[in-house]
């Protein structure tokens, strides 16, 4: 009978409205909640009877029911924090974490360091990434860690040196015992030894003959195997030939072995670099020179380092950390990897803010931000969740009016019930 049939009709209108308003009422409460993407509820009509068959027209349905629930993967705004490992996503992509249920996605990028020195996020589930070694990225994907990112000492291998030496300088012969005194010019470098220790050597530099000049470098007794403080004792050697335009011909090392004090590794050797001579196949221009000015060191460095601890950490917009130690020293660590998926609308919600992967989303392309069409990183931030409260407030009040209405479907066909109850009488 049509009149029994609309109760039931009105039943499922109440039913689809209530769990449309279950939805609702779950944006509402994930206003707040890091990176939460909203739901939309989608219904669909039922078709029961058709008068004609498959004629088509006449045809009476059998109410609504809620088909689908949309994840809507727009992105939410992004605030800034005071956090150093607080991570958002500008684009596409999810971060991978290492759940109970397996790899676990999400865009909550509220991440902190745990007592073993693990990224991982509020649940403690680690956070994965690419691994750096020697500077390189590898395509290992692991935990992001902090254990061993201490660095050990590094022995100096080469002193790089960008200089001028006053070609009016006068000829004299170099003493050993007397440095100050039969030298043109010096300068001081620092380096290092293999245990790490600050050593100070000084290059001292005369002139031998037209377009040659001749260096020596000595370490103060102190720093020197078996030496006595206060003498100065010769390291290495080498001499310096120029062209008649005061360009470097070409470098010549005569002797080269570094015996530092206290236990340090005997026989260091370290390279002396005055830049790429015209011998080498260089211009001479971007290397040292010999003019008619007073001689000056332009630069130096070397490549050698004392033990560091790390001191801080910082992600990079591509979600690389480098870390900075107590001597000074950068390191890349490790990238944060992103994983992308065909289709966003079939991730499975775990809750906890974790999403998992299904055969309707496909599998995860695991790369680094900025690769492949995944978003980039923005650090210190957060992206906040996307609902918008007032169009939720808009659809409770649609949903309110729709629940009424079926309501109302079904007590006026409770009386149109009765009244033929009352024929009888």
């Amino acid at each position: 009978m049509s009149i029994m049939r609309s109760f039931n009709i009105g039943i499922t209108g109440l039913s689809a409205n209530g769990q449309s308003m279950a939805v609702t009422g779950d944006n509402i409460a994930n206003a707040g909640t890091t990176g939460f993407k909203a739901s939309r509820s989608e219904f669909q009509d039922i078709l029961a009877v058709s008068l004609k068959g498959t004629a088509g027209g006449a045809q009476i349905g059998a109410g609504t029911r809620l088909a689908n629930v949309k994840v809507l993967h727009n992105q939410g705004d992004v605030t800034r924090t005071e956090s150093n490992t607080d991570m958002a996503i500008s684009g596409e992509g999810f971060f991978v974490t290492e759940a109970p249920f397996g790899r676990g996605y999400t865009r909550d990028g509220s991440f902190h360091f745990n007592k073993v020195g693990e990224l991982v996020n509020a649940d403690n589930y680690k956070v994965l990434g690419f691994e750096y070694r020697n500077g390189k990225r590898t395509n290992l994907i692991s935990p992001i860690s902090l254990s061993n990112a201490n660095i050990p000492a590094k022995a100096t291998d080469e002193v790089t040196i960008r200089m001028n030496l006053d070609t009016r300088a006068d000829r004299q012969t170099f003493d050993k015992k007397n440095p100050n005194d039969t030298s043109d010019y010096s300068s001081a470098l620092v380096v290092y030894d293999n245990i790490g220790t600050q050593r100070l050597v000084t290059l001292y530099w005369n002139k031998t003959d037209n377009n040659r000049w001749e260096y020596h470098a000595m370490v103060e007794g102190k720093d020197a195997a078996g030496g006595k403080p206060g003498e100065m004792y010769e390291m290495a050697r080498g001499r310096l030939q120029f062209d008649n335009n005061g360009l470097l011909q070409e470098e010549i090392s005569q002797n080269n072995s570094f015996n530092f004090s206290f236990g340090a590794k005997p026989n260091q050797v370290i390279k002396f670099n005055f830049g790429k001579s015209l011998k080498e196949g260089g211009d001479g221009l971007r290397a040292t020179t010999q003019y008619g000015i007073k001689s000056s060191v332009a630069r130096h460095g070397q490549d050698g380092h004392s033990t560091g601890n790390l001191s801080s950490l910082t992600f990079d917009d591509k979600g690389v950390m480098t870390a900075a130690y107590s001597n000074g020293e950068l390191r890349e660590i490790a990238q944060v990897a992103l994983a992308k998926f065909e289709d966003n609308e079939g991730l499975f919600k775990m809750g906890k803010n974790l999403y998992k992967a299904t055969r309707v989303s496909g599998q995860p392309a695991v790369g680094g931000p900025e690769e492949g069409g995944r978003g980039e990183i923005i650090s210190k931030s957060l992206e906040l969740s996307n609902v918008d409260l007032a169009k939720e407030f808009v659809q409770l009040m649609i949903q309110s009016r729709n629940f009424k209405a079926n309501s109302k479907v079904i007590t006026t066909s409770d009386e149109m019930a009765q009244e033929i109850l009352n024929l009888k009488r």
